[in-house]
């Protein structure tokens, strides 16, 4: 530490030394690589960086070529929250699905095929797993992401998926301590309030992070939640009780903590991005995130503050320097795994499979081959829940009732439509006098074809429960495909639950149907 305050450029290059900023676009601006040899951290990815491994693993080399093992983040969850696989849906059922199926081997071996994916085109850290127990059935941000509703289920999955990352050589972030399954909110839009306060949070929110760090989480990333005795009213992001007290402290993690965005309005509505930033780090953040929709000007914004806010002894200097040397440490061990990596038998480079490569030599799981094609589908099948029997569905109209927006999932192709022929799916807003003449005319259409309708999460939607509901009193025989948690069981005679709308949840469930050469089969 310094006994001398280092002068604005030493406070800048610090401050530098812990931001990771999204950029625009598939390749890296200048901005970007001048910073990174100036000391920046590294960088956040998201969809709009990803057109394809090839593509990908060319922007994670010359980011690399830019500076020594910078952190190449990403925000990949499988199931539903995919950037890798934002053009087609995710090659992996996601936690929901995993925690329905409860086979402890089987989460971990599908997380080492993300990881290995993940490493395949050279990112080293995966903002995952969300070990957030859901007990809100209507949660509008963790829902599908946890792997369920119970602590005990959730932290021996959340073991199980730190482990299977790190397995591959890629750090895992556990996330949103001290746990966000229990609130209504959404913290993209506002502060949310952990129900139950300390006392609760201890008992059903806390074991899942303590066996995520139990199982070598290299890192954990806070959540803008307001815990009542814990926080005073502050956002976990920025309580000192929080990180220092009671994660650092009595949990005893000694690893990188790293922020959820800072732009969410949950602790930027307040006084902005930059104040934030401050804020984060002085309760002991380690790492910034910026989102998707940040840019240079407001990277530039926050470094300049957090600067600032250091010369001005807002931010102690000491503070900072220990964050910047907490994240030296951590992509000392990115470069180690990297290097690691690059010399495991059996490897031919990161483009060696365009994305999915095989495992190492001997870690062959029963469930298949380690890919999303193999362990991916095979988790899926075994995912999938069924009440009734379809039998093979000839010619069916499709009916997609389209959920809410949710900014964590953002935009990804879902539902059966790649399994049907062109114009067998009709998808309809949930709810309101359009819906209801988009289903009138589809089934007018329809005559006496069968009829499936696929639903996300309907539980959380009453529009999308009005339309299901006047669809099975026109026709009763009806079947339904839930994408999201089956929390709400309209009176169908034959309902699938998939637990998650990734790809091979979708295909699960077409083969089910026997839309599929599989499900024919």
């Amino acid at each position: 530490m310094s006994e001398i305050a280092p002068g604005a450029g030493s406070l800048s290059r610090l401050a530098n030394a812990i931001l990771v900023p999204p950029f625009p676009g598939p390749a890296a601006p200048r901005w970007v690589l001048l910073a990174l040899e100036s000391g920046l951290a590294g960088v956040t990815l998201f969809g709009t960086n990803v057109s394809g491994p090839g593509q990908l693993s060319e922007l994670t080399a010359a980011l690399r070529a830019a500076a020594p093992e910078p952190v190449i983040a990403i925000d990949e969850e499988g199931g539903d929250v995919t950037r890798l696989a934002h053009l087609t849906g995710s090659a992996y059922p996601g936690n929901a699905a995993l925690g329905a199926v409860d086979d402890v081997p089987l989460t971990r071996a599908v997380y080492r095929a993300l990881g290995t994916d993940l490493a395949a085109v050279g990112i080293n850290v995966d903002l995952a797993p969300s070990v957030d127990v859901n007990t809100a059935a209507g949660n509008p941000v963790i829902g599908t992401r946890a792997f369920g509703n119970r602590t005990d289920l959730v932290s021996r999955h959340a073991a199980a998926a730190v482990e299977g990352l790190q397995s591959a050589g890629v750090a895992a972030c556990a996330k949103h301590f001290p746990g966000h399954g229990s609130t209504s909110d959404d913290t993209h839009h506002v502060l949310a309030s952990v129900e139950g306060g300390l006392p609760r949070v201890r008992e059903r929110d806390l074991p899942p992070f303590a066996a995520a760090i139990a199982a070598g989480a290299a890192a954990i990333m806070p959540g803008h939640l307001r815990v009542a005795g814990l926080t005073d009213g502050l956002p976990a992001t920025q309580s000192p009780a929080a990180l220092g007290g009671l994660l650092r402290g009595e949990l005893g993690f000694t690893g990188l903590i790293i922020s959820d965005a800072l732009e969410m309005r949950a602790v930027s509505g307040r006084d902005g991005i930059e104040s934030a930033a401050v804020r984060a780090v002085a309760a002991g953040v380690d790492l910034l995130c910026l989102g998707r929709d940040q840019d240079e000007e407001d990277y530039r914004a926050v470094r300049a503050a957090l600067a600032a806010a250091a010369t001005a002894g807002e931010l102690p200097v000491a503070r900072l320097e220990d964050a910047a040397a907490r994240v030296a440490r951590f992509r000392a061990v990115l470069a180690a795994n990297g290097r690691h990596r690059a010399g495991a038998p059996g490897r031919t480079g990161p483009a060696a499979r365009a994305g999915a490569p095989g495992p190492a030599p001997g870690d062959r799981d029963n469930e298949g081959d380690d890919t999303g094609d193999g362990i991916g589908l095979a988790a899926a099948r075994r995912a999938l829940q069924v009440t009734g029997w379809p039998g093979p569905v000839t010619d069916p109209l499709v009916i997609e009732v389209a959920p809410p927006g949710n900014m964590a999932v953002g935009a990804v192709p879902w539902g059966l439509a790649p399994w049907l022929p062109a114009g067998s799916v009709v998808q309809v807003p949930a709810g309101g006098a359009r819906a209801d003449r988009q289903v009138s005319q589809a089934l007018a259409r329809a005559a006496d074809r069968p009829v499936i309708a696929v639903v996300r999460d309907a539980h959380r939607d009453p529009g999308a429960q009005a339309v299901i509901t006047g669809l099975l009193a026109r026709r009763p025989d009806t079947i339904m495909v839930e994408m999201g948690l089956p929390v709400w069981r309209p009176p169908a005679r034959v309902y699938l639950a998939t637990y998650g709308a990734s790809r091979t949840s979708a295909q699960a469930a077409a083969e089910m149907l026997g839309l599929t050469a599989a499900g024919a089969g």
